[in-house]
């Protein structure tokens, strides 16, 4: 089989996903599932395109300082700052505000009820990549000052282009 053909089959790394690299161009998203499984490691696949939740204190970014911004790792599309990071103790990367400083804008906002009847949970807020739809994780209203609020995101569903020295 040619290397370039889609198999369906999830990508061995991310090397195979041009969003590594940088913002890709529209016409270069995926549009179908098999698309979507070969560009993207299994974890990242479950994760931005099932809704999944990588476990806690495991994401390569929980607890990074490095400066740079952090864009979606199906699209390439910019949607956080180092500069807006903080450790919440949440055992996932913590943002206080997307890229934008708007919210629901590069980083669009849904009622999520999936775990409405656990007891001890209610509707959350998702989070997902307004440009490709990736789930990144959820926001909450228990962030400091000056937004109040919590960007809980996954690793896997971001990639960080660190800051030139």
């Amino acid at each position: 089989m040619n290397a370039a053909e889609p198999t369906g089959e999830p990508a061995p790394d991310a090397v195979k996903n041009p969003a590594v690299q940088g913002r890709i161009p529209d016409d270069q998203i995926p549009q179908t599932e098999a698309e979507w499984k070969k560009r993207l490691t299994p974890e990242q696949y479950e994760i931005t395109r099932k809704k999944g939740t990588e476990r806690a204190f495991t994401g390569k970014y929980t607890d990074t300082k490095t400066p740079g911004t952090y864009r979606c790792i199906c699209c390439g599309e910019p949607l956080f700052t180092s500069g807006e990071k903080f450790h919440s103790g949440c055992g996932w990367p913590s943002f206080s505000a997307p890229i934008d400083k708007t919210r629901n804008k590069t980083v669009a906002e849904h009622a999520d009820d999936s775990l409405a009847g656990v007891p001890g949970f209610g509707v959350r807020t998702e989070v997902t990549c307004r440009r490709c739809g990736a789930h990144l994780g959820h926001v909450f209203d228990d962030g400091p000052p000056p937004t109040g609020l919590r960007y809980c995101i996954n690793s896997a569903s971001i990639i960080l282009d660190e800051a030139k020295k």
